[in-house]
């Protein structure tokens, strides 16, 4: 059976998630808390192999994310955390990985949830298409110097280089010069 805590503030995800996880004959809510602090406490107490972790448990807070790295350095718990959140920014995308997660999952992809719990158990992870393309984007803008993300970025919202000069205090030359070396690491 694999046991499931659900970490969420909004009381209507709570409930919601409990009905469905608790249809699964294989899986088990152990209950649901709307606190970091509230889950370590549960994780301690009881037996957890899952946490569903909503990032923003208090307001514009990304206590989530902390709770996700305080999980996963108490040192005697093999438990698994799936980040299932309505944020889809890559920087919280990435972070979440980076303190810990196991997968993460939009609330917009909920359909693929009780796959992905399934799997986190047995030690995998499936990424939805959505996720592994922020993680690739990521790992080959990873190359590139601050000041190149940067006008890639600008570059990508639709700038042209004179424009991306303008916005950041830099000549014509330095901005051409930027994007040759983007296309080089990158192929953009």
């Amino acid at each position: 059976m694999i046991r499931v805590l659900i970490v969420d503030d909004d009381p209507f995800w709570q409930e919601q998630l409990k009905k469905d996880l608790n249809e699964e004959s294989d899986i088990t809510v152990v209950t649901a808390v709307a606190s970091k602090e509230e889950a370590l406490l549960m994780i301690q107490e009881r037996d957890v192999d899952i946490v569903l972790m909503d990032i923003n448990l208090t307001e514009n807070l990304l206590d989530g994310i902390d709770a996700t790295r305080l999980i996963d350095r108490l040192t005697n718990v093999e438990t698994k955390v799936i980040m299932l959140t309505s944020f889809q920014e890559p920087e919280i995308i990435v972070e979440s990985f980076r303190k810990g997660a196991t997968n993460y999952i939009p609330k917009s992809n909920y359909a693929h949830l009780v796959t992905s719990i399934r799997e986190a158990y047995q030690g995998k992870s499936t990424f939805h298409t959505d996720i592994a393309e922020v993680l690739l984007s990521e790992i080959r803008l990873s190359v590139l110097t601050p000041m190149e993300r940067q006008v890639y970025q600008l570059r990508k919202q639709g700038l042209n280089n004179t424009q991306i000069a303008e916005k950041l205090f830099k000549s014509l030359n330095t901005i051409k010069s930027q994007i040759k070396s983007i296309r080089n690491k990158i192929r953009f």
